[in-house]
């Protein structure tokens, strides 16, 4: 998994006081858990962005003023109800040897054939939990829906497999290809038409039959 560096200061003063200071100055207050101590630090808001606005997920690298480096995950976020501005953050330390668990995004590849026959794919689930070493934690987990046809669904035993569990019940379902309304219809249409054409030629039939013959 792809890791980010946050270069932070360590907080000397958590109280609400020095805290509102720190927002007033662009600063998001930070918490380090899972070690010997919790670790305070602090770091601009920009810094976040490619770790908190995207799609994917990474391990962060936080890099402390005095030389102390963490490598930790994200593990809660607040951010302010008006303004959307990013309040806190709580980040847990991982170790090497040490499994964790964090929420992987599934990434649906390949062409369905369901949909190309006019399904609609549904995707049911978007992140799943993992647990494994930091090393084996996936950038994202891998659904390839090539294969699936209408009314078909993808369970998580369907997944490409890895270093790692998934910690979810084997039933859980990815993504399905439904029927869509569209679908029906047309077949609908394609059988009224093939009535249509058997009537046209049934009627033909019989006026031909009540002619009378030429002499």
């Amino acid at each position: 998994m792809k890791s980010i560096t946050i270069n932070g200061s360590q907080r000397e003063s958590v109280g609400k006081v020095a805290t509102k200071a720190l927002r007033n100055a662009g600063m998001v207050p930070c918490v380090v858990y899972g070690g010997d101590a919790p670790i305070h630090f602090s770091a601009p808001e920009l810094a976040f962005k490619d770790l908190v606005y995207t799609p994917d997920v990474h391990t962060v690298v936080i890099s402390l003023e005095d030389g102390t480096k963490v490598a930790a995950i994200l593990q809660d976020i607040q951010f302010h109800p008006v303004s959307d501005r990013i309040l806190h953050i709580d980040f847990y330390q991982i170790f090497d040897d040490k499994e964790v668990s964090m929420e992987i995004p599934v990434r649906v590849t390949g062409n369905s054939v369901g949909v190309k026959n006019g399904g609609v794919l549904r995707v049911v689930t978007r992140k799943l939990r993992v647990k494994a070493l930091p090393k084996d934690l996936p950038d994202f987990l891998h659904a390839d829906i090539t294969e699936m046809k209408i009314g078909n669904k993808m369970y998580i035993t369907d997944l490409l497999a890895g270093d790692y569990t998934i910690l979810h019940p084997d039933n859980t379902v990815v993504c399905q290809v439904r029927t869509s309304r569209t679908a029906v219809e047309d077949v609908e249409e394609d059988e009224e038409g093939e009535e249509g054409e058997e009537g046209e030629e049934g009627a033909a039939e019989g006026a031909s039959e009540d002619k009378p013959a030429e002499e």
